[in-house]
């Protein structure tokens, strides 16, 4: 059926077609490329216009499947067929082979090389965004001591699916993503546990759901990632929901690998890099970096803000209860008072403000909740980002380089031995032993300089991503003005609504419009 074309259910041919036509940087098919194809075939220009309507393509591009599908509909047109999806659905053994000729021929129907740029990461901070948004909650301890085995339920928009998870699980992703993607942003994982003597009941409630916010922070992070998002240790972590998700993970990275073994262009990454690459990257790790001190700052006055919208809560409510403590003293008036005195009237009335003061206290716990999860979070998700580039740049040049470096030495230190070996007569066993050594030592090195390469076209990648997610200042900026503009109106229509209350509790010369008791 239509469904089910997959590598299994075509012929080789359309693999070799596939091969010959599909882009060196993109594993995708060109339309153009995809047309020019159908124009090579014997069939009338409507018949060609069919199939290509009936072949699905994204932004300019079929995907293997796709080229499959059009693949089987040429094959049954020169059949003499009608092309349409309903054939396939009839197929039932395997799809027929088009006469396209030789394979090696079509690679001329690609476009050229030129109009491809392999290092441009191609997206935008919408499209990111909209790759994924993943919700993780704390499911109730069922057993256990406090603080272990706390369990999330992980819901990804995408999978359309809910699993569940432990820390230890993100632990065991986490440590697997740094191996297979080493030269790329891998967010870090927040602590396991607070230090000793640090915990109360408190605290422990506060670490625990600061925890989950920034798990959920890296697992979103790591899913809008355009070279994460389709790898396949991020579909088994979302996805599987066996007992023992981490064997599972441990088996589909045996079957991967690290990302330059796996990347088509990994031994060709110098020919892409710009000639002044070390420059670009130093610039713009100055650069991010100072973006980077400024987010700190705008994020802790963020969370200020936040902290100071629940004291307020705190004080407004206070307020309230001592507005009705005075509310409800029986304490008989003196026979000093004046005579006129209204006290006795007035702190009954008082005593119904403190509903008033619990709601205002009420709109301030709301306002500090919006500045926190809309403003805080935002800040905090994209200053995990600036800080994965940091730990990225670290990486390259303690990790690559250094064993780059070291590599060289030990191939200078072997060099001398071999002279040495040339000019004093020794045996000729221990001899071919070092010249062994040394080729060795010189394969290691050719691919500690394909690594190193590769490792800057990654960096060169990862700089466009963090400039990518730059606009989100604006969603930032967009969220704080919002969150202080329905704060302040909602805690205003209250105020608003106290007012004529007030009124009428101090009317006469009691009344609001008296005179200030302070000295001006």
């Amino acid at each position: 059926m239509e469904g089910e074309i997959n590598e299994g259910s075509v012929p080789s041919y359309y693999r070799e077609v596939y091969h010959a036509i599909s882009g060196r940087a993109d594993e995708r098919v060109q339309v153009q490329v995809f047309q020019r194809l159908l124009s090579r075939t014997d069939l009338p220009g409507a018949v060609q216009t069919q199939i290509a309507d009936h072949v699905e393509n994204s932004d300019g591009f079929l995907s293997k499947l796709s080229l499959y599908k059009g693949l089987a509909l040429i094959a049954l047109a020169q059949q003499g067929k009608q092309p349409s999806p309903k054939l396939l659905e009839n197929c039932i053994q395997e799809f027929p082979k088009p006469t396209l000729g030789d394979p090696k021929d079509l690679r001329s129907l690609k476009m050229q090389p030129t109009q491809e740029d392999p290092l441009t990461v191609s997206q935008t901070l919408t499209k990111l965004l909209g790759k994924d948004t993943i919700q993780i909650e704390i499911i109730p301890e069922k057993k256990g001591l406090f603080l272990k085995h706390v369990e999330y339920q992980v819901t990804s928009q995408r999978f359309k699916i809910s699993v569940y998870r432990r820390y230890s699980d993100f632990d065991v992703f986490h440590e697997l993503m740094l191996q297979r993607f080493a030269y790329r942003m891998v967010p870090a994982l927040p602590p396991k546990r607070m230090l000793k003597g640090v915990l109360t009941s408190t605290s422990g409630g506060e670490f625990i759901e600061g925890r989950r916010r920034a798990l959920a922070r890296f697992i979103n992070l790591v899913a809008r990632h355009p070279f994460f998002s389709e790898d396949e240790l991020l579909k088994t972590f979302l996805t599987f929901n066996g007992s023992d998700v981490q064997t599972k993970l441990r088996d589909a990275f045996k079957k991967m690998g690290d990302e330059f073994l796996t990347c088509r262009l990994a031994t060709q990454a110098k020919e892409y890099l710009p000639a002044d690459i070390q420059a670009q990257f130093s610039s713009s790790r100055e650069l991010i970096k100072n973006i980077h001190n400024s987010f700190h700052k705008l994020r802790d006055r963020a969370e200020k803000m936040a902290e100071r919208s629940k004291e307020n809560a705190t004080d407004l409510l206070m307020f309230g209860k001592e507005l009705s403590t005075l509310g409800t003293d029986s304490s008989p008036i003196p026979p000093m008072a004046s005579s006129q005195s209204t006290w006795g009237s007035l702190r009954q009335s008082l005593k119904g403000l403190s509903v008033e003061f619990g709601v205002l206290a009420d709109k301030a716990v709301q306002q500090g909740r919006r500045e926190e999860d809309d403003v805080v979070e935002k800040l905090n998700i994209f200053l995990d980002l600036l800080q994965s580039y940091k730990d990225l740049c670290e990486r390259h040049e303690k990790g690559v380089l250094h064993e780059h470096q070291r590599a060289l030495q030990r191939y200078s230190v072997m060099k001398r031995q071999m002279m040495s070996a040339t000019v004093q007569p020794k045996e000729q066993g221990s001899v071919e032993q070092l010249e062994s050594r040394i080729v060795q030592q010189e394969n290691a090195i050719q691919t500690m300089e394909l690594r190193n390469y590769f490792s800057l076209f990654c960096l060169h990648q990862e700089t466009q991503l963090v400039f990518t997610y730059l606009p989100i200042t604006s969603h930032i900026l967009g969220a704080l003005v919002n969150s202080q503009v329905q704060g302040h109106r909602e805690m205003g229509e209250v105020w608003t609504a106290l007012h004529p209350k007030l009124t009428c509790l101090f009317g006469g010369s009691n009344g609001l419009q008296s005179p200030p008791l302070s000295p001006k």
